[in-house]
């Protein structure tokens, strides 16, 4: 049980109230009485509410026998027998890969900026721990072109050896959750060193490695089957090299529709297959030299562990958005292509993440590695929203919030909005005006634990600091708002008592953003404390809130005591 700190022994009438309430003789709670308070108030299901209930008794009965309203309200700010969102997995995992947000990291080895920063592999070990699901590797030849580097290619960013990432995702992958890891290479390497990728891979991961059973996929596995496995995405090498000749002109024009033949078995039974290069015969690479010929069994070696092919927008985004409906793929955009295409093409875009896997990475730009708008991409239906997770403020916050659902599981089900084909076949269009479809009421009490986690002069000098909180919704353009409380001079407990209405119009993807700061005449107002609560997951009732520094680091023992309605 979480530390209460000093202001649980002060009542709020809230608090008063409902004690009085529930309680039958309005001096002591009993079990039933506890059970009704979580079922009535709290939105607490039937079926939960009295082991719920009995788990509190007994915790609190291991210091007295009576369940009394001081014992009441310390319950109430207790942020682990009262928190603000469950913590179990609640979605259904059955579904394709396509039908869910994926919590995506961009470049995911660096420990900095984009330009100079060192490459490593703690920041890889921190984002798997944290709940990230998809790395991001970006692989060159070494100095000497005879192994695998990984660091950011044309910069001064130090290197750190591929393997050695391999090794640190496989000690982690399931340290956050047991759903799939997702491997995404940025690939500048040869043949034969693709070739060594593909051992070290498979080598590293063994039985944990998903092969994709053919190079052609109608639609991608669900989380569920995936469980417990990794899977690598990148782009297919060049199936048949390019070479000299006119019968190798022919060769290039059909190159990129054809089909590796992974399965060797299945090439053995095929009556056009060709031993010499394991390709049907009539594809015309016979007359390739020997250098070719090798690239190109390095090639498939490393086809064959790709189990979702990538690619990035050529000959313009329509042809980019393209269903092919015997294939699924992956697509990337860069933040700027994607909200320079929303306006013009958001149907299109939502109708090819129905199927196909959409990522977004930040823009070239960012090189201090700061982050974007990550709603952009929801709202559209891409499930890799690729953020940089060492570069912290408001957007990072708001993802980590956003994947807070689900039980932290690095997957969260998309709504089913963006899933569905009407009968004259539109899917959602985000630049449509949305209704509201419910409202969000957030009463704001009280917050302690302040002087636990911060010396007395950590936010004034002279006097206990003046501290506010704002409160308010990321989310779609429309729902995006932020209001404050006003400013408690001189207390370490401050005591706010206000209450918020946020009318939401896709409340599927809304994030409740919570800061508090301390409020200084004629400077920046200093930070306290953060956190972001994803709507889908919120429980009514009154709720003991933690609150988390500005890297994202949960505080031992600031809370807030909050209540969320929905009406």
């Amino acid at each position: 049980m979480s530390g209460s700190g000093s202001c649980v022994s002060v009542l709020d009438d809230d608090v008063m109230e409902a004690f009085a309430a529930f309680s039958d003789d309005g001096f002591q709670m009993h079990v039933d009485d506890l059970r009704r308070f979580l079922i009535d108030r709290q939105g607490t299901a039937e079926e939960d509410a009295s082991d719920e209930a009995e788990l509190i008794f007994q915790i609190f009965r291991l210091k007295k026998p009576e369940f009394l309203v001081t014992d009441f309200n310390q319950f109430l700010f207790d942020t682990e027998l009262n928190p603000p969102i469950k913590s179990q997995v609640r979605e259904d995992m059955s579904s394709p890969l396509s039908h869910y947000y994926i919590y995506t990291g961009h470049n995911s080895y660096l420990t900095g900026n984009q330009l100079n920063s060192d490459s490593c592999v703690a920041p890889i070990e921190k984002a798997l721990q944290d709940g990230v699901k998809v790395i991001e590797l970006d692989i060159w030849p070494n100095s000497t072109k005879d192994d695998v580097d990984v660091f950011h290619g044309m910069t001064l960013t130090s290197s750190v050896k591929f393997d050695d990432c391999l090794k640190t995702i496989k000690n982690n992958a399931f340290f956050a959750s047991p759903n799939c890891v997702v491997i995404t290479l940025e690939d500048h390497i040869t043949p034969h060193l693709q070739e060594k990728a593909a051992k070290m891979i498979t080598k590293t991961f063994g039985d944990l490695l998903f092969y994709p059973e053919s190079q052609t996929t109608t639609t991608f596995p669900s989380p569920q089957f995936l469980m417990n496995r990794i899977i690598i995405s990148t782009k297919l090498p060049e199936e048949c090299p390019k070479s000299k000749g006119k019968k190798n002109k022919e060769v290039k024009g059909i190159s990129k529709s054809m089909k590796i033949l992974s399965n060797e078995a299945r090439c053995k039974t095929d009556p056009h297959y060709n031993k010499s290069l394991s390709l049907p015969n009539d594809m015309g690479c016979n007359a390739k030299s020997n250098e070719d010929d090798q690239n190109f069994l390095h090639a498939s070696k490393y086809s064959q562990i790709i189990a979702i092919k990538a690619g990035k927008p050529k000959g313009g985004l329509k042809e980019a958005l393209r269903i092919d409906p015997n294939n699924v793929r992956r697509l990337s955009l860069s933040e700027q292509q994607l909200q320079d295409a929303s306006g013009s093409y958001g149907s299109d875009i939502v109708r090819f993440t129905q199927k196909n896997i959409l990522r977004i990475y930040p823009k070239g730009t960012r090189v201090d590695s700061s982050n974007y708008n990550p709603f952009i991409g929801w709202m559209h239906g891409a499930q890799m929203v690729a953020f940089n997770m060492q570069g912290y403020g408001r957007e990072l916050w708001q993802m980590q919030g956003f994947f807070r659902a689900n039980g932290g599981s690095g997957y969260v089900k998309k709504p089913e909005f963006l899933m569905k084909v009407d009968s004259n076949n539109n899917v959602f269009n985000p630049q449509e005006n949305q209704t509201v479809k419910k409202t969000l009421k957030v009463k704001v009490y009280r917050s302690c634990g302040w002087r636990s986690d911060f010396s007395e002069t950590h936010f004034e000098a002279f006097s206990p600091p003046d501290f506010y909180t704002r409160v308010g919704i990321a989310g779609v353009p429309a729902d995006k708002v932020m209001k404050k409380t006003k400013s408690v001079q001189d207390s370490w407990t401050p005591v706010w008592n206000e209450e918020f209405s946020f009318p939401l119009k896709v409340p599927e993807l809304a994030v409740v953003r919570i800061e508090v700061h301390d409020y200084d005449i004629g400077t920046t107002d200093d930070f306290g404390g953060q956190t972001c609560l994803p709507v889908s997951s919120l429980r009514p009732g009154i709720r003991s809130v933690p609150l988390f520094n500005f890297q994202g680091i949960k505080l031992d023992c600031v809370k807030i005591l909050m209540k969320f309605e929905f009406c």
